[in-house]
Parts: structure tokens; sequence; C-alpha cells
């Protein structure tokens, strides 16, 4: 299916409201989805036989920065029997001041490696899944403070003894 075409098939299954921009630019079209939506869109992708968005390529998360405020995830579909790709981005204002993080939902019951993706990207960027797993720490140890690829991240000046740099 071409770009075009999933757009109707989203738009026509989950309302004109699911997609709420795109970005045609890159080398690689995207279409930015509703967060709420991202799990079920991905659930029709990977099971509707016009599709078929069997593999998760990629799941990473987005610090926009802090003047926007903004954190992001985005995810690299591959279709192996159809040869085709899709990127769907998924992102919206966190206030940085706030306790809690970030979340979107999981999409860990569409794609068994999104479990893994989903945890990095909590790990390095404090971005929250809803209803995961297994929601941990996958590179830095547990007691490790803050999320280093955000963009307003200090790393800590000793980590059990020994200097940071």
């Amino acid at each position: 299916m071409t770009f075009e075409e999933i757009k109707i098939l989203l738009t026509d299954k989950f309302g004109q409201d699911v997609i709420v921009g795109e970005e045609t630019t890159g080398r690689q079209p995207a279409l930015v989805i509703k967060p709420e939506a991202i799990a079920d869109v991905c659930l029709e992708l990977r099971d509707n036989d016009k599709t078929w968005f069997d593999f998760l390529a990629s799941l990473s998360g987005v610090d926009y920065g802090v003047e926007e405020n903004i954190f992001g995830v985005v995810y690299h579909l591959a279709s192996i029997p159809y040869k085709s790709s899709l990127t769907l981005k998924v992102r919206k204002y966190h206030d940085r001041s706030r306790e809690e993080l970030p979340s979107f939902p999981t999409v860990s019951e569409v794609w068994k490696t999104a479990d893994w993706h989903e945890r990095e990207a909590y790990d390095l960027v404090g971005i929250r899944f809803e209803n995961h797993p297994d929601l941990r720490r996958i590179l830095l140890p547990d007691d490790w403070e803050g999320h280093p690829l955000r963009k307003d991240y200090k790393a800590q000046e000793y980590y059990n003894g020994i200097k940071v740099d």
C-alpha cells in the first residue's frame, strides 16, 4: 500500500482525528498519530491483510528540547512479506517541572520486541509506557539518577564513589 492508501485505511477505521499530522519532507514520510490511539493503530497495521507490518524495526524516544517541552516516540515499521516500511510518530507536551514522566501507551502487546525498545526509551529519555509488563532500566544501573538523553540532563558528579565525566 502507498502512504496515501495507509492514511485512508487508518482514517476509515479510526476517524479523521487519529492522524494529527504528517511529515513528508524527509527520506521516509511519517504519520503523526494521536498518542492514545497508537497501540490500536499499530495492531491494525500489523493484522490488516493489506499492510501486514509484522516487524517493529525500531522504537526511539525523543526529547524535542526544553523550549518546546515536547516528548515523543518514533516507530519504524516494516512489512517483510510486502517489502514496505512506514514511520509513525507520537508526541505530546510535558511540563518538565512535574514529578511524573511523559507517557504513551505500550505497543509491547503488538510486537514483543517493543518490550526492550520501550525499556531503552524509559531508561535513557524518561518516557513511561502505560501497561508495559516490565518497565525498568535496561542499560543503566537501577540506582542511576536521571535520564541521560534528555536535553535538560545534568550528569551526577559521582556514581558509587567514581567520578563521572
